[in-house]
Parts: structure tokens; sequence; C-alpha cells
């Protein structure tokens, strides 16, 4: 009846296997080794407690000392993208931003960009503004307070 246990942790060798070669992350290589150290510990005949006790303590120590090498190995870092470059950057209000509405524009970098305003306020034309993000293909801006701009 021993034989069982070779058949069942093989089983679960296999399955942890194909599952971790299906995913491009590590999912579950802890468990092939688990399962292989119990594989091995079955086809010795050693009492399927302590096949179960090895199965769980490889896994987990394999997970402890590999998974932050992991996380660091397999972190995406964001790749910023064109537009992402003009946040934090001064603009010229070239139509009134109105949420209301939906209108406004400003010039940015050389570049035209749909606008909206980031507290809804309504900002008339030619006032500076910055811009705090962008929200699909609108630059969210809110007025900048500058002596120019108070003085006028």
């Amino acid at each position: 009846m021993w034989w069982i246990w070779i058949i069942v942790w093989a089983v679960v060798f296999a399955v942890m296997l194909v599952i971790e070669l299906a995913t491009s992350g590590l999912v579950s290589v802890w468990f092939c080794a688990g399962s292989l150290v119990a594989l091995i510990l079955a086809a010795f005949k050693v009492d399927v407690v302590w096949q179960w006790v090895a199965f769980v303590a490889v896994s987990l120590v394999t997970l402890a000392l590999t998974r932050p090498i992991a996380k660091k190995l397999l972190k995406v870092k964001a790749t910023p993208t064109n537009s992402d470059r003009i946040i934090g950057s001064r603009a010229l209000v070239c139509e009134e931003i109105n949420n209301l509405s939906g209108k406004g524009s400003v010039k940015v970098e050389g570049l035209v960009w749909s606008a909206r305003s980031s507290d809804d306020s309504v900002i008339p034309e030619g006032v500076y503004v910055t811009v705090e993000k962008i929200e699909g293909v609108k630059a969210v801006v809110k007025i900048e307070e500058t002596d120019e701009q108070t003085n006028a």
C-alpha cells in the first residue's frame, strides 16, 4: 500500500510542474520541490506523516528563501509615456475650461491638450495653469497663483 503515496506525490509534482510551466510568474515551484522530496521519501518507504511534514517544510523553506529574490527579478517597472512628462508642467489656457460644458484646452510644451479643471472651477482663456495629472486624453489642471495673474 506504500506505493500509492509514490503515485500521489508523482501526480502532485506533475500538476504543480504543469501549473508552473503554464504561468509566467513563480506560482507553484515551491510545491514542486516539496512534492519531489515527499516522492523520494515515499520511494524509501518513509511513514506518510513524515512525507507530509517534509512536503510542507520544504515548500515553506523554498518559498521563504526564493520569494524575495523572485519578486525582485519579476518586478515590472512602470515605463513613463510621453504624456506623463507634462505632469507638473506650466500650461496656457487656449480655450476657457468649463467642466460642465465639457470645453477647454491648454497649450503645454508646444502641444494643445483638451483640459478640465481639477476642482470644477471655470478657468478663463489666457491664464496659466499647472498640469496635475492625465485622465484618458485630457489634462487635469489647476490654476496657478502668480503675481501676474492676481494683478491682472
